[in-house]
């Protein structure tokens, strides 16, 4: 009667979700300030200015019938435009408007991109810790999904387990920096490195392989640290965007995908998006948002109070006795459990009102996830308990 795969989908939420949920009915038992929920990658910061100002010059002063209705379905041309010359600005690409495709979000991109490209019998793969639900888009295509582990010194691309990773099967990997759920920059020797085996694979096999881009957190970077602009560095490039942690967006729903105009036949790519997000039903984004973000090209939401979280939360921690990786960038602090199960570790630390993601599902078991997207005070005060957790394992 129904799709197994789907019910289980539906049945089955995330840990995060759950954990989420979790929190929100603790804060009605005991109180707001009590629970200390680091679950849910949910900006705190507010969204720059130019974001109301647009809102309200656009709600004032536009057309309502216009700005309300349907934009062509890949998105408007105005916005398409106004990226690919920012992109064109600051990477010194040559997009055009006819190389963007405006989508719901970075999930909507993520399966749009694969569903263009996944034929029959094909192998994506990506490199653990990984947002978890790679491994749902993927199958959804009805590919296989494959894990390459990371260095677990510093969660750096492990080049020899790359390769061997890589088959004749392999349509495309998805590469995610700043990374999701650890917080590291792949460094531009990792990059070169990942786009040097790509380059001799395709060779070898006489197909292309992509490299999809995830990067919706590209300009939350601390420091002086490069991300790698991936057009720049091997041509089979898409370029999956989302301005949901850039402007605080998250609950709007704003994105893009970008085809590299030096990939093979791009524009039957670019075709091939059209139609995915047509079969997908991600077809015209929404309207207000479009028009919002063309206005906001460029523009950041604070990240430095990002910085002072990862900051004091690191610092703490690392005092405490906890194993951090230190994050250059997202707002993700990824931590070693403190006993071989994270499972169990975050059942525990939820007896000191702390939530913490538990990373199996990540590709990572032994680790939890702490989102410190949060408030200065939220992260202040959970100071105890963390320390309090670390003392119920003899720290």
């Amino acid at each position: 009667m129904l799709s197994e795969k789907m019910l289980e989908l539906g049945t089955n939420r995330s840990v995060i979700r759950d954990l989420f949920e979790f929190g929100r009915k603790r804060k009605a038992e005991i109180g707001e300030d009590k629970v200390f929920d680091f679950s849910l990658g949910n900006p705190s910061v507010p969204a720059p200015a130019c974001v109301k100002e647009a809102a309200m010059d656009l709600l004032e002063n536009e057309d309502e019938i216009l700005l309300h209705g349907y934009t062509s379905a890949q998105g408007d041309a105005g916005l398409r435009e106004a990226i690919a010359a920012y992109i064109n600005g600051q990477h010194g690409t040559t997009l055009t408007a006819d190389s963007l495709y405006i989508t719901v979000g970075a999930a909507a991109s993520l399966s749009i991109s694969l569903k263009a490209l996944a034929e029959e019998g094909d192998e994506f793969i990506t490199f653990a810790p990984f947002f978890p639900e790679y491994r749902v888009f993927v199958e959804n295509t009805g590919s296989k999904f494959v894990t390459v582990d990371c260095d677990r010194r510093d969660f750096q691309i492990d080049e020899k387990a790359f390769e061997a990773a890589v088959t004749e099967h392999t349509k495309g990997i998805i590469l995610n920096s700043p990374n999701n759920p650890s917080g590291v920059v792949i460094t531009e020797e990792g990059i070169q490195n990942v786009c040097r085996i790509l380059e001799e694979k395709q060779r070898e096999y006489g197909h292309p392989i992509f490299l999809i881009s995830d990067e919706p957190y590209r300009e939350l970077v601390y420091g002086d640290v490069k991300v790698p602009y991936l057009m720049n560095y091997y041509d089979n490039t898409l370029v999956c965007y989302s301005y949901s942690k850039s402007l605080s967006l998250p609950g709007e729903r704003i994105g893009y995908i970008a085809v590299s105009d030096r990939a093979v036949e791009w524009r039957k790519i670019y075709a091939a998006i059209c139609g995915a997000g047509r079969a997908l039903g991600y077809v015209c984004a929404p309207s207000l948002f479009q028009q919002v973000v063309k206005r906001c090209q460029g523009q950041v939401a604070d990240v430095s109070v990002y910085k002072k979280n990862r900051d004091i939360l690191l610092k703490a921690l690392t005092e405490y006795g906890y194993h951090c990786v230190k994050p250059d960038g997202a707002f993700y602090l990824f931590v070693e459990a403190l006993e071989e199960d994270a499972g169990a570790f975050s059942e525990r630390a939820k007896e000191f009102e702390l939530l913490l993601v538990p990373a199996d599902s990540f590709g990572a078991p032994g680790f939890v996830r702490i989102s410190y997207c949060v408030s200065t005070e939220q992260i202040e005060n959970s100071l105890p308990a963390f320390r309090a957790l670390a003392r119920a394992y003899g720290k």
